[in-house]
């Protein structure tokens, strides 16, 4: 289970780094040639920024998840790390394809993803609690 989720939070991250370079020069650029107003560009950029932010958040919380489930694994870490990458696939998803469509739609979506995330912390908050340490 451990490696499963250390390998998954790895790939997350490197897609994290990515979409970030992404957003900081192509699609800063690309935003310039579609047929925005400029506050609509800056929105888009704003919007794609928060997703990746929150995606490399949760990377982080997939490894801390990671590397408690080599010490203790439970069925409550696995809730979890299964919790942020459903939450963070939907929340950051959305909002890059949000972005690169322009389909509003897409925003009422967004929120589910924000739910995964909590279930996410509150099951690895629960998960901690249960722990003994020694």
């Amino acid at each position: 289970m451990a490696r499963r989720i250390l390998l998954t939070a790895a790939l997350m991250g490197a897609l994290g780094v990515v979409l970030g370079a992404f957003g900081a020069h192509g699609l800063e650029s690309a935003v310039k040639d579609w047929a925005l107003t400029a506050d609509e560009q800056a929105s888009r950029l704003a919007t794609w920024d928060v997703a990746v932010r929150y995606q490399m958040y949760h990377v982080l919380a997939l490894l801390a998840t990671g590397i408690l489930a080599i010490h203790k694994p439970t069925k409550g870490l696995f809730v979890a790390s299964a919790a942020f990458v459903v939450g963070t696939l939907i929340f950051s998803g959305c909002l890059y394809a949000l972005v690169l469509s322009g389909v509003k739609i897409l925003g009422a979506v967004v929120p589910l993803g924000g739910l995964g995330m909590i279930v996410g912390w509150v099951a690895l908050a629960v998960s901690v609690w249960r722990m003994k340490f020694e």
